[in-house]
C-alpha cells in the first residue's frame, strides 16, 4: 500500500498525502483525525512505514465498527477497504457481498421463531411489536436505539426478518459485554440487504445526519413510553 502515498520512496508519507489516501476508506474526518493522531505518535505530521501500517490498521478497525484505540490494534480484522477502484486493497479485500453473514444459521432459526411468534404483517414487524422484546433484555435504552437504528436498515420503521435477526444478534453481543458498534460492520448487513455491484465500503448503511436518523424511528419513538412488559 506504501508505494501509492509513498511516490519518492523515502519510506515516510506526509498529512497531506495521507489524508487524500485515507479518505477514499470512506470514514468520516473526525474518525480519520482520530486515527492520525494515534499513529503520528512524534506529532510531525510525517508517518514513517511502521506508523503508516499502524494507520491502516485503525481504518479497518473503524470499518469493522471496533474502538480506534490502540487496545484495537491486536484483534483480527478484515483489511481495510478503499473505493479507489486502482487501488491493490480492492483487489486483495474482499467485497462486502462475499463476506459471509456474522448471524449463524442455528441462531437465525432461534431469532425466527422470535420473529414468528411475534405476529409480523406482510413478513414486517413495527416498532411498537419490536420494542417488548427489546426493553425485555434489560439494556440501556441508548443502547437499544442504537441496535434499533443499526438493524433498521432500509429506515423504513419497521424490521424484517433479516433485520430482526441483526437486532437480536447486537443484542446477545452487548448483553456478552460487547460494544454495540456506532455503524453497522459489512459482516453484519444480510445478504438479502447487500448491493453486489457497490464498491466495498461504499455502501452507506447508516443515515448521515442526526435528523434523519431521527426520522428512521418509528412514529412516536421505539422506546420513549415505559410499558409493562411480557415475556
Amino acid at each position: 500500500f506504501l508505494p501509492q502515498v509513498d511516490s519518492a520512496n523515502a519510506g515516510r508519507v506526509l498529512a497531506s498525502d495521507a489524508a487524500v489516501f485515507l479518505k477514499k476508506s470512506g470514514l468520516t474526518d473526525l474518525v480519520l483525525g482520530k486515527i492520525w493522531d494515534l499513529a503520528d505518535t512524534d506529532g510531525k505530521g510525517i508517518l514513517n512505514k511502521q506508523e503508516f501500517f499502524v494507520a491502516l490498521r485503525l481504518v479497518a478497525c473503524a470499518q469493522n465498527g471496533l474502538d480506534v484505540s490502540l487496545s484495537s490494534l491486536n484483534l483480527p480484522v478484515p483489511p481495510p477497504r478503499f473505493t479507489d477502484t486502482s487501488s491493490p486493497l480492492l483487489l486483495s479485500g474482499t467485497a462486502s457481498s462475499d463476506l459471509p453473514w456474522a448471524v449463524k444459521l442455528e441462531d437465525k432459526v432461534k431469532y425466527d421463531s422470535i420473529f414468528d411468534s411475534l405476529n409480523p404483517v406482510n413478513g414486517l414487524l413495527s416498532g411498537d411489536k419490536v420494542k417488548p422484546v427489546l426493553l425485555n433484555s434489560k439494556l440501556p435504552v441508548d443502547i437499544l436505539g442504537r441496535v434499533w437504528e443499526l438493524s433498521d436498515i432500509d429506515h423504513d420503521g419497521m424490521l424484517d426478518r433479516d433485520e430482526f435477526a441483526v437486532a437480536m444478534f447486537l443484542v446477545y453481543c452487548a448483553l456478552e459485554k460487547e460494544p454495540v458498534p456506532m455503524s453497522l460492520p459489512a459482516a453484519l448487513v444480510p445478504p438479502s440487504k447487500r448491493k453486489p455491484l457497490s464498491v466495498p465500503g461504499a455502501m452507506p448503511l447508516i443515515p448521515s445526519s442526526t435528523k434523519e436518523s431521527h426520522q428512521s424511528l418509528p412514529p412516536v419513538g421505539i422506546l420513549g413510553a415505559k410499558t409493562p412488559l411480557t415475556q
